[in-house]
C-alpha cells in the first residue's frame, strides 16, 4: 500500500510539473500571426475597445502585419501616418530574420519603438495607449508610442488662485505635469523615477527630486514606505498619502499637496521630494511642515512687507478660528468677572429667553455654519455663494428672533467661520480641535482651555514628517533659520536653503549668495 501511494504521488508531481509549460506556452507569443492575434483577443475578451488591423504587402515576398490597440487611447492620425503608410510603402526584397529590426530602425516613424516578447508588457502597453505591431513569422512585437487620449487643458487651479504670479496648474496627464516642472527646472540634476501603484489599476507615478539638494534620508524613507503599499487601485494621491503619512490617527497632514507647478518647482529647490500620480492634478510633497499651512505662493510674488502682513493675519485667523468659541464659553460660563460689566450685561440681556446652555448654542451654530460652507462649496459657483450668504443671514436672524440662540453667539460663530475661511487648507485640523477645546472648556473652564492647548502643542512637537519634526523650524537658532517663518524676509537676505530639508544648504556654492528663487515654501 505505501508503494502504491508513493507511485501515485510521484505521478501527480510529474503531471503537475508537465502542465506548467503548457500554461506558460498559452501566454507566450508564437511565430504565427494568427495565433498571436487570437492570443491578444482572448486576453481582451469582451472588450469592445480592442481594435485589430491586419495588412500585407502587395509585392513579393508577401509580409503580413497586424496592429493591436485600444480605441480611444490612441492618436489615430499617428497610426495612419507613421505606421500604416510607411508599412505599405516599404517593399522588402526578402524576409530575413532581422526584418523586425529593420522595420523598427528604418521604416516606422514613431518617436518611441520597443521590441519585446513579454506578453504582460504587451498587455500593459495596449492598455496605456500604445500600438502593438505584429509580424507573421516573428515571436516578438514592436511597441509603438501612439498615446493620444483626451486631456484637460492647462488652467489655473480653482482652489489655489492668486492675484499675481504664474497661472499654470497641473492636469490629469502625468507627462504634461512633468513637462511643466522640466520647463521650470532646466537642470540635469532633476531626477524623475517612475513607479506603478495598484495591482489592478496599474497606475503610473513618478518620484521627482533634485540630486545634490534633496535630503537623502527623506528620499530613502519615502521609497521605503512606497514599497510597502499594497492596494488594488490608486485613483488619487490621497490613497497614497494616507498610507505613507506620519501620525495617521491625528487630523494633521504630514504630506503636503498642491496643484500648482510653481509651488512644486520651488519646493524641489528647497530639497523636498514630489510624487506625481497619473490621472490626478494633485502632487504630493514631503516633508511637510506645520508652518506651510500659513504660507501662500502669493507671499513671494508681492512685496515682502505685504506678504509678511498677510502671513501674520493667517496665523491670527488660525488662532481665532480654533479658540474663540471655547474662550467665549469659558468667560460666560465660569469667569464672568473677566468680562467688562457693560459687556456682560449686554450678553446677559441677549441671552434672556434662550433655553439652551451656551455650549449647546455654540455646537448647533457651528454645525449649521459648517453645513452651509460645505453646501456652498458643492454647489455651482454663483449659486453656492448666494446660498451661503442668504442661508447664513436668514437662519441667523430667524434663530435670534425665535430665541433659539443669542445674538452674541451668532457674532462668535461668524468670526470663527470667517477666520477659518482664510486658511482652508488647515480646516481638517481646525474643526476637530475647535470642538475638542469647546467641550473641555465647558467642563473645566479656563484651566481646561489652557490644558487642551498645551496637550495639542505637546503632541505636535512629537510629530515628524519623514524624520523631520513638523514644528522644528520654530526654534530661534539663527536669522537664516527664521528668515521665512512668521514673516518673509527680502530675497536678498534669504541666502541659504532650509537646513533640515536640503542636503546642500548654500543656494550658490560659488559665492553662497545669489538672487535665485529658493522656494515658495521656505521654512
Amino acid at each position: 500500500m505505501p508503494i502504491i501511494l508513493c507511485i501515485t504521488f510521484l505521478l501527480g508531481v510529474i503531471l503537475l510539473a508537465g502542465s506548467n509549460p503548457v500554461n506558460s506556452e498559452k501566454q507566450a507569443l508564437s511565430t504565427s500571426l494568427a495565433s498571436n492575434i487570437n492570443l491578444i483577443k482572448n486576453t481582451f475578451s469582451k472588450d469592445a475597445t480592442l481594435k485589430i488591423r491586419t495588412l500585407k504587402t502587395s509585392s513579393e515576398p508577401v509580409i503580413k502585419y497586424g496592429l493591436a490597440f485600444s480605441d480611444g487611447m490612441v492618436n489615430n492620425k499617428l497610426i495612419n501616418e507613421d505606421i500604416i503608410r510607411p508599412l505599405y510603402e516599404y517593399h522588402p526584397t526578402k524576409k530575413d530574420s532581422d526584418l523586425l529590426d529593420i522595420i523598427a530602425e528604418q521604416v516606422i516613424l514613431s518617436d518611441t519603438v520597443e521590441k519585446t516578447g513579454d506578453m504582460q508588457q504587451i498587455i500593459q502597453a495596449i492598455i496605456y495607449g500604445d500600438c502593438i505591431l505584429l509580424i507573421d513569422g516573428f515571436a516578438e512585437v514592436l511597441i509603438l508610442n501612439t498615446k493620444g487620449w483626451a486631456t484637460r487643458s492647462i488652467s489655473e487651479p480653482e482652489n489655489e488662485k492668486v492675484l499675481k504670479g504664474p497661472r499654470e496648474g497641473f492636469t490629469e496627464s502625468l507627462i504634461m505635469n512633468l513637462s511643466l516642472i522640466r520647463r521650470r527646472l532646466r537642470t540635469p540634476d532633476l531626477k524623475m523615477e517612475y513607479r506603478t501603484f495598484g495591482t489592478v489599476s496599474q497606475t503610473q507615478a513618478c518620484v521627482c527630486y533634485i540630486e545634490g539638494i534633496v535630503n537623502p534620508e527623506v528620499l530613502t524613507e519615502l521609497n521605503k514606505r512606497l514599497n510597502q503599499i499594497n492596494i488594488d487601485g490608486t485613483l488619487d494621491v490621497n490613497y497614497i498619502s494616507e498610507m505613507i503619512k506620519d501620525a495617521p490617527n491625528f487630523p494633521i497632514e504630514t504630506v503636503g499637496s498642491t496643484e500648482r507647478a510653481d509651488i512644486v518647482a520651488a519646493k524641489l529647490l528647497e530639497g523636498r521630494v514630489a510624487l506625481f500620480l497619473d490621472g490626478t492634478p494633485a502632487v504630493l510633497m514631503v516633508p511637510h511642515l506645520f508652518i506651510e499651512y500659513f504660507q501662500s505662493d502669493e507671499d513671494y510674488y508681492t512685496n515682502y512687507f505685504f506678504g509678511s502682513i498677510n502671513r501674520v493675519l493667517r496665523l491670527i485667523a488660525f488662532i481665532m478660528s480654533t479658540c474663540v468659541p471655547a474662550f467665549y464659553i469659558t468667560l460666560v460660563t465660569f469667569h464672568q468677572e473677566i468680562i467688562p460689566t457693560a459687556l456682560y450685561m449686554s450678553i446677559s440681556a441677549a441671552r434672556q429667553g434662550v433655553p439652551f446652555p451656551s455650549v449647546v448654542e455654540a455646537t448647533l451654530m457651528l454645525i449649521v455654519f459648517e453645513m452651509l460652507r460645505e453646501t456652498g462649496s458643492r454647489m455651482p459657483g454663483s449659486m453656492g455663494t448666494a446660498l451661503s450668504i442668504v442661508g447664513a443671514l436668514v437662519i441667523g436672524q430667524a434663530a435670534v428672533q425665535a430665541k433659539i440662540v443669542s445674538a452674541p453667539m451668532i457674532i462668535v460663530v461668524g468670526i470663527t467661520g470667517i477666520s477659518g475661511l482664510m486658511i482652508p487648507r488647515v480646516k481638517g485640523l481646525i474643526i476637530p480641535l475647535r470642538f475638542a477645546l469647546l467641550y473641555i472648556s465647558s467642563v473645566l473652564g479656563l484651566y481646561g482651555f489652557l490644558f487642551g492647548l498645551l496637550a495639542v502643542l505637546i503632541h505636535l512637537v512629537g510629530i515628524k514628517s519623514f524624520g523631520i519634526p513638523i514644528i522644528s523650524n520654530f526654534e530661534p537658532n539663527t536669522p537664516q533659520n527664521n528668515k521665512d517663518i512668521f514673516i518673509r524676509a527680502s530675497w536678498r537676505h534669504m541666502i541659504t536653503r532650509p537646513t533640515l530639508l536640503s542636503n546642500n544648504h548654500i543656494r550658490n556654492s560659488s559665492n553662497g549668495n545669489d538672487g535665485s528663487n529658493n522656494g515658495n515654501q521656505s521654512s
